[in-house]
């Protein structure tokens, strides 16, 4: 397997050569909707672009992107990936806040993954099965850590419903819940980034992470498909538990 570089986003754009589209025949048994997904997987650069570098799924260069934008993966930075399966994610992390301590000279981060379900082994991330919304799983995270973290991130989706509205809700939700997990394990200044999905009822959840963060901002990568709804908030700065700001107070 190539191994996933660092901050370069990849050699070349193909341009100057031939680009052939692959059509995918139906087959008996298979609906229309799968072979328009097959189709299109089979003919996205990113797809093809992830296969060649080694990474486990394109949406890693969503983080690339993000991240090249608003430099939240440094060397030496503690990073919690919720849902991280099937651990693209993962693989972009350790490379950026070196968790190999292959970059002499440089701290060394650390990348914690957590998912529902058991994730294939990576080099450089401690990957734990975990569900984040059960009771005592922010202290468990920091006792992994051993303390806070500088980054939570989040490319969870709901499963779909078929309902565009009903999904967005979901999503947001679990949003909503991926940030308040953020809140209980972020170190002061950290960042938060998750996906959600455009659609009119996240106003709730740009206003807690404005109250919560110094800088919010919503981004559409490049790497996310023209047609799809998603986009991506990255909060940055984040201001601290109210609980902890009054406890410094009082000293």
């Amino acid at each position: 397997m190539a191994k996933p570089p660092g901050r370069k986003t990849g050699s070349g754009s193909g341009r100057g050569q031939r680009e052939l589209k692959v059509k995918v025949k139906t087959a008996r048994g298979r609906k229309l909707s799968s072979t328009r997904w097959l189709e299109r997987q089979l003919n996205d650069p990113y797809v093809q672009r992830a296969r060649a570098e080694g990474y486990r799924g394109r949406a890693a260069f969503k983080l690339i992107e993000l991240d090249d934008r608003f430099r939240f993966l440094r060397p030496g930075a503690r990073v919690v990936d919720l849902g991280c399966a099937p651990g693209g994610w993962l693989q972009v992390a350790v490379a950026r806040v070196n968790a190999l301590g292959e970059a002499k000279g440089k701290p060394q981060g650390r990348v914690l993954g957590i998912d529902l379900q058991e994730v294939e082994p990576l080099a450089g991330a401690e990957v734990h099965v975990l569900d984040f919304l059960a009771e005592g799983a922010d202290d468990q995270v920091k006792a992994w850590l051993d303390g806070p973290a500088d980054v939570v991130m989040s490319d969870m989706a709901a499963s779909a419903s078929g309902h565009k509205q009903t999904d967005h809700m979901r999503i947001i939700a679990l949003c909503e819940a991926a940030a308040e997990f953020a809140f209980d394990v972020l170190e002061k200044g950290g960042t938060f980034v998750a996906k959600v999905l455009a659609g009119g009822a996240e106003g709730d959840l740009q206003k807690l992470l404005k109250n919560n963060f110094e800088k919010v901002a919503n981004v559409k990568p490049p790497a996310s498909r023209a047609d799809s709804s998603e986009k991506y908030v990255v909060a940055m700065g984040f201001r601290g538990r109210p609980d902890e700001e009054d406890d410094a107070t009082a000293q």
